[in-house]
Parts: C-alpha cells; sequence; structure tokens
C-alpha cells in the first residue's frame, strides 16, 4: 500500500520580533542587571553580563527574526517571557487553538473533512500539558473520529509522527492520519542568555497522511521510506517536569529552560545525521543527487548546510536546500515541515524529496517523498 502526504498547514502567529527588537530588549536587561550587581561584579563575587547584537545572531545561526505569542512580554527588560494567562477548563488550551487552525489548512489541501480523520497526534517538543492528550482535545474540536494521543521526540517529532501515522495506515488501525505540530518554544527559552535568547519561535504545522488510493487532493506526495534512530544525550535538554515540585530548591534552577552544548551538538549529531540519511538512501538504493529538494531541520543555517553538502558531495543550490528559520527561527519540530509546505508546490511529478528532522535525544528521523 502506498501511503502519501495528502495535505499541509502552516499556521503563524500574528507577532513578529525582528533582531534588532530582541537585541534592544536584551541589551536593557544587561543593564538592569549590571547596574543591580554592580558591587558585586567589582568585587569579582558575579560577571558582568555582555550585549548581544544583530550581527552575532546572524553569524551564529542565521536567523533574522521569528514569531512568537506574545511579543509585549519578551520584549519587557524586566520580565523577558510571553505572558500567557491561564484558561479557564472550558476553553480550548493555546497548543489546541494553534493545532486547529494549522489541521484545518492541511484538511482544506487535502480534500479531505475532519470527520473523514481517524488518528490525530500531537507531535511536538513542547506541550501545554502532561494530561489530558492535546491530541484528544484537537480531536474533538475538530470533529474527529477515532483516537489521539501525544508524542515527544523533541526536534525529530514531526518525522517520528509522519512514520507512526504511515504504520498505522498500513497495518489498518486506521484510514486517515492528521499529524500536528504546535510548539510554543518561546515558553521555555531564557531570553536573558546571550547564547540563545535569539534561537526560538512559535508556529503549528499539520500533515494529512492516507492511502494513495483515498487520496482527492490536488498534489501529494508519495512516502518512498522512513528511518528513524536515537542515542541518547544530554547535550540539548530541559529538565522541567512534574517532579520538579517535589524540589523547592531547584524549582527554578536554569536547567528548568532550554539548554544546549552547541560545540558539542554540531560535532556528535551532525555525522549522526549524515549517517543515518545516508544508510536510508543505500537501502532505497538512492543517492542524494537522486533528489531535488531537501527540506531540513531549520535550527541553524550553518547545520544545514554542512549536512546538504556531505550528503550531495557539493554545496547546495537554494532551490535544493530551501531555508525558513531566517524569518521563523528555530521551531523546533515543525521547521522542516514549514520548508516541505511552502517550498514544495513547484516540484514536479516524479521529483523526490528528503523531509529531516534532528535534534535532542539525539534523534534523526528521514522520510524521503516522490511527487505524485
Amino acid at each position: 500500500m502506498n501511503i502519501v502526504i495528502s495535505g499541509t498547514g502552516l499556521y503563524t502567529p500574528p507577532d513578529s520580533i525582528s533582531n534588532d527588537e530582541l537585541v534592544t530588549a536584551f541589551n536593557q536587561y544587561v543593564d538592569l542587571y549590571n547596574n543591580q550587581h554592580a558591587e558585586a561584579i567589582a568585587a569579582g563575587d558575579r560577571t558582568a553580563l555582555e550585549y548581544s547584537s544583530s550581527e552575532f545572531i546572524v553569524k551564529a545561526s542565521g536567523i533574522q527574526s521569528r514569531y512568537v505569542v506574545d511579543k509585549a512580554g519578551v520584549l519587557d527588560p524586566t520580565f523577558m517571557r510571553p505572558r500567557i494567562p491561564e484558561r479557564p477548563d472550558e476553553q480550548p488550551s493555546l497548543l489546541a487553538e494553534m493545532a486547529v487552525n494549522a489541521a484545518r489548512q492541511a484538511l482544506d489541501n487535502a480534500a479531505c473533512s475532519a470527520e473523514e480523520i481517524d488518528l490525530v497526534i500531537v507531535a511536538c517538543s513542547n506541550l501545554q500539558r502532561a494530561y489530558p492528550a492535546i491530541a484528544i482535545e484537537v480531536q474533538q474540536l475538530l470533529g474527529c473520529a477515532g483516537y489521539g494521543y501525544d508524542m515527544n521526540v523533541a526536534c525529530s517529532s514531526a518525522t517520528f509522527g509522519i512514520g507512526a501515522a504511515a504504520d498505522a495506515i498500513r497495518s489498518g488501525t486506521a484510514r486517515r492520519a492528521l499529524v500536528v505540530n504546535p510548539e510554543i518554544t518561546s515558553a521555555h527559552l531564557d531570553f536573558r542568555d546571550r547564547d540563545c535568547h535569539f534561537i526560538f519561535g512559535d508556529v503549528a504545522t499539520a500533515l494529512v497522511i492516507e492511502a494513495e488510493q483515498d487520496c482527492r487532493a490536488e498534489q501529494a506526495f508519495r512516502i518512498l521510506g522512513t528511518k528513524f534512530e536515537t542515542r541518547f544525550s544530554n547535550n540539548i535538554r530541559n529538565n522541567f517536569g512534574f517532579l520538579n515540585n517535589s524540589n523547592p530548591e531547584t524549582r527554578d534552577s536554569r536547567d528548568k529552560l532550554f539548554m544546549q552544548n552547541g560545540r558539542k551538538v554540531f560535532k556528535e549529531l551532525l555525522p549522526m545525521v549524515t549517517q543515518v540519511i545516508g544508510n536510508h538512501l543505500e537501502q532505497q538504493q538512492l543517492q542524494a543527487s537522486d533528489f531535488k529538494r531537501f527540506w531540513l531541520h531549520q535550527a541553524n543555517l550553518t547545520m544545514n548546510l554542512f549536512a546538504a553538502k556531505k550528503l550531495l558531495g557539493r554545496d547546495p543550490e537554494s532551490h535544493e536546500l530551501p531555508i525558513v528559520l531566517d524569518r521563523y527561527a528555530n521551531t523546533s519540530s515543525a521547521g522542516s515541515v514549514i520548508a516541505f509546505h511552502l517550498h514544495s508546490a513547484d516540484l514536479q511529478s516524479g521529483d523526490r524529496g528528503i523531509l529531516s528532522s534532528f535534534g535532542a535525544g539525539y534523534s534523526v528521523g528521514s522520510v524521503l517523498l516522490q511527487k505524485c
């Protein structure tokens, strides 16, 4: 049975923050901090914070702006995080609301109704709550049939979700699946940390997965194969969880937000990424040169260029490696799906592309696609 991605959707929050705006707020915070702790800094008991700059951000990441669910809170130097009021139980959660917006677009593009979906997977890095599952809430809000569940493989969640949905359809436990990737990454980022305050943005993406024989979409992409690999590392981590409440002394420590040892990640994860994709291509008796598009995880421009060059044996052309992180920043699991959603319509029937994600875990997902 051939399985296809028949529709994609994208929800973008209305607020965008440029590097200049982010840097202005961060440097104001630096001034407040250094003035507040001037005596301790002079005595050598504290280290003065350094300014950030737009040039530093672009050089380190290639990011120029990002979308967030709340701009005012992030740019307030006395707060430096999104303000997200709690909602009453009778209202949809913010994460589910974002997911539904992306899902409706994906359903429209797939020429499919919500009632025809019988599996909903919310696959993302940052779930708003532990339970009940956001996926079941999305299922209820849309009016989907069947069942739903949440899954978290950090930045690789979307590709792992595609694989799980395809397997469910092949096995007969579902006929059509909706994989949604809502990410409110701004809420787990320390905007007071110069090394990472610029990395993340908020967004939601969605994909409809179904058997090719049931597809009614104007364009669809056949899933030629999937491959996944994980290897434990805590070089990218967030230690926030329900057990934190049991230790008040460390409840608010820095590791309860996004943490990364960037140099180790680059050194250890990229060889794993290119090896997994390379092995996948070999198993399918294909070569990187057989693919016209590489929709890679949108975390860092240098990483994407390195991975594509390693696979192709040459520098990639801009049309081969679409980049969306310049305006969306790192959106965790949604990044490669944004690239796929925005840069796939121009491909012709028979053209192939690689959808790949990689990140904390370490985890790597590779999905080989061919336009129907």
